[in-house]
């Protein structure tokens, strides 16, 4: 079983508000004492937070479902209930967080350390202390605490490299990184042999030092789903510096320059913006027999289909993982290239932000009624929903403020409107109760 992982749906679902209470002061000696309950205590946000000791998000396989905790309930002599403390759930650098319904993106975590509240807790219900007023001032009033918000959101791990080697399979990307790192990725002489991404830190004969990612081989149609498919794609989205690992020996039959246009054409099926990396090209196995004669017909194939004269050549460097041959001279100039390429934003303007829109009317009703076989009105709504969770039907005050909420909102003149008649059913929820013209 394959102990990476890149992408996984989980469910958070934040802290309740703790409800509010209704209560009145009966102390001796204090005439008067009025309405005494406090207000309910905040509930937990789930929130994401990164650990730069993971490096997959292995954790998810078999725990998906994250729930913060509720806040405390009122108490009497208006004292407030306790807000509840939050749930940090981590992940690797390098995650990028979408809403799973919708797929709008909420957050890109890169830097450890850096959090992210993908679920915010509800806050706590008003006591009764909050709705005495010079008309009502002793009320047996108090509101149930906020639901906590739930969603499902999407984790897509895209592993924090600046170098990446693309190439088809067998070319040597694996033996590449085993040279020139500490990392011990799979090495074998068969199509396929890595199946996850693998990370190394390099460090060049000068003393400076990045990450680089070896990559599964892509084969032609990867973009379309061939072979591996986009599977590991995404993970070349964040590297700085493209290694592009071409086998100049040609030995299982393949042309050189043609594997290289082939991967070029996945990669910007993929996402036209990887050709906007800067790229050195890598002709390994140049121990090999024809590797030079290829090499050479590599290179005036590169020339002759230059688009523009005037853009600079694509470095090309001649090398030989097995004998070491030429590595120090590419890892300079990729440390060279990789101080002079800036980051590539890839989330620049679908972030979602927590913006007001002035003057903005929502076009979607704030309820919905439908009607069930058993000629029973059904209620839905968001904000509906949340007014409902939010009211104590304990006391016969608060279900009169629920009830004078809903004819506010247009509930009575809309089911008029629908046909509704005296002693007909309404639910909301699981709660039922008669129309009164």
């Amino acid at each position: 079983m394959s102990m990476f992982l890149d992408q996984v749906t989980i469910d958070v679902k934040a802290g309740k508000g703790g409800d509010g209470m209704v209560a009145f002061r009966r102390e001796k000696y204090v005439p008067d004492g009025g309405p005494a309950g406090g207000d309910g205590g905040r509930g937990g946000d789930v929130i994401l937070v990164v650990d730069e000791g993971l490096r997959t998000l292995m954790d998810f396989r078999y725990n998906r479902h994250f729930r913060a905790i509720s806040g405390e309930n009122g108490m009497s002599k208006g004292m407030h209930g306790r807000g509840a403390e939050d749930t940090y759930v981590s992940v690797p650098p390098g995650t990028t967080v979408r809403d799973a319904d919708t797929g709008a993106l909420i957050g890109d975590l890169i830097e450890n350390g850096q959090e992210l509240v993908v679920a915010h807790g509800g806050r706590g219900g008003r006591g009764n202390t909050r709705f005495a007023s010079p008309r009502n001032p002793a009320p047996e009033l108090a509101e149930n605490g906020e639901p906590g918000q739930e969603r499902n959101i999407e984790l897509e791990l895209k592993v924090l490299a600046d170098v990446g080697l693309v190439g088809f399979p067998s070319v040597g990307k694996s033996t590449i990184l085993s040279v020139i790192s500490s990392a011990r990725p799979k090495i074998g002489a068969y199509h396929f042999t890595t199946l996850v991404p693998n990370l190394g830190m390099v460090t060049t004969s000068d003393g400076r030092s990045f990450a680089a990612a070896d990559l599964p081989g892509l084969i032609e149609g990867a973009s379309q789903g061939i072979g591996l498919g986009t599977q590991f794609l995404r993970h070349i989205e964040r590297t700085r510096v493209i290694l592009h690992v071409i086998d100049m020996s040609g030995m299982e039959g393949r042309e050189p320059y043609e594997d290289y246009q082939a991967i070029n054409k996945e990669l910007a099926s993929h996402n036209l913006r990887l050709l906007e990396r800067p790229q050195i090209i890598v002709a390994n196995k140049m121990d090999m027999p024809n590797a030079e004669e290829n090499l050479k017909k590599f290179k005036e194939a590169l020339k002759k289909d230059k688009e523009d004269e005037f853009a600079d050549d694509i470095p090309v460097f001649a090398i030989s993982a097995i004998t070491k041959q030429g590595l120090d001279n590419l890892l300079n100039a990729t440390a060279d290239l990789l101080e002079v390429t800036p980051e590539f934003l890839l989330y620049d303007e679908d972030l979602e932000e927590d913006t007001v829109n002035y003057g903005f009317q929502s076009t979607e009703p704030e309820f919905t009624i439908t009607r069930e076989p058993d000629a029973t009105w059904v209620l839905s709504g968001e904000k509906l929903e949340k007014l409902f969770k939010m009211t104590n039907f304990d006391h016969d005050e608060t279900v009169m403020r629920f009830a004078r909420q809903l004819r506010s909102m247009g509930v009575d003149e809309a089911l008029r409107a629908r046909g509704a008649k005296d002693g007909d059913l309404v639910r909301i929820d699981k709660f039922e109760f008669e129309f009164v013209d």
